[in-house]
């Protein structure tokens, strides 16, 4: 049974986060809750053309509690590190999977060579939730280069995708993820038709990042648009009316409460009051590993 359309979703008006970073918020669990577990939050970035500078453009140190972020580079590069000892620079194709998990304090600038020589730049950032048991787990990191994200061609020659994460056609992605989750990175050709074999029961959406395309024969989605999918059933329809880049997302659903505020995300208002107080009293850094 193909899995019903619950909704379209998207968001034209940026923000920036720091100077190096044009953000549009395209879902958030602030409006839609447990609709998206275990997904929190889809920032993109971009597209966006950066002049050269020799300043550096980011975004200074920050916290993150309770939830993984997942960061995928399409155009331009980004340096980062945080208080695990991890950092390094990531480009196009690549990914920055973190689990912030108990605690993590991260920066994120422009590389000094694409700050140098300037160009476009376009990103995506995943907020994955955790359950209860794992939020106070030790942080962690996992560079994910380009050259490890195997790469399946779809049926009918519609296109490639770069399985992330989970499973598809055979390939698994190389990202270790805490609960059963797909994150495939669909790139489609013209006219192409594609039936996604989506896992019964997850929680299902297709980020539109670039083109346009029409689902299950009825709810067409544009540029930073994301089709919001039923739990049940197993598949759904997707049509290109052009070239189009697709972030599929599915996910097993965490039903758990859920409690956040800025870059912590927790189970209980009280959870988040003891996130504020280990930040602001220096205890972050010490419970990475």
């Amino acid at each position: 049974m193909t899995k019903k359309v619950l909704g379209r979703y998207g968001n034209n008006q940026r923000h920036w986060v720091g100077d190096g970073f044009p953000v549009r918020s395209l879902f958030s669990y602030n409006t839609l809750g447990q609709h998206i577990s275990p997904f929190l939050l889809l920032d993109y970035a971009g597209p966006h053309y950066f002049e050269p500078t020799e300043t550096r453009r980011g975004v200074g140190q920050h916290p993150h509690r309770g939830f993984e972020t997942v960061t995928i580079v399409y155009d331009g590069e980004v340096e980062h590190k945080d208080s695990t000892g991890h950092g390094g620079v990531i480009g196009p194709g690549d990914v920055q999977w973190m689990t912030a998990a108990g605690g993590i304090l991260h920066e994120e600038y422009h590389s000094p060579g694409f700050a140098k020589s300037g160009g476009p730049f376009r990103m995506v950032q995943l907020w994955v939730n955790l359950p209860a048991k794992d939020k106070t787990a030790p942080g962690g990191y996992q560079s994910i280069v380009s050259a490890d994200i195997p790469v399946v061609e779809l049926p009918n020659a519609a296109g490639s995708a770069r399985i992330i994460a989970g499973e598809l056609l055979g390939a698994k992605g190389p990202a270790r993820t805490f609960t059963p989750i797909n994150v495939w990175d669909v790139r489609l050709n013209s006219d192409a038709d594609l039936t996604l074999d989506l896992p019964e029961g997850h929680t299902a959406m297709l980020v539109v990042l670039s083109g346009h395309v029409t689902v299950n024969d009825s709810q067409q989605a544009g540029e930073a648009e994301v089709v919001l999918l039923d739990r049940d059933g197993s598949g759904a329809a997707v049509h290109a009316d052009g070239d189009a880049t697709l972030l599929v997302l599915t996910g097993e659903p965490i039903d758990e409460p859920i409690a956040g505020y800025g870059p912590f995300v927790m189970n209980s208002e009280a959870e988040i009051k003891q996130a504020i107080d280990d930040f602001n009293n220096g205890r972050f850094a010490q419970t990475a590993a």
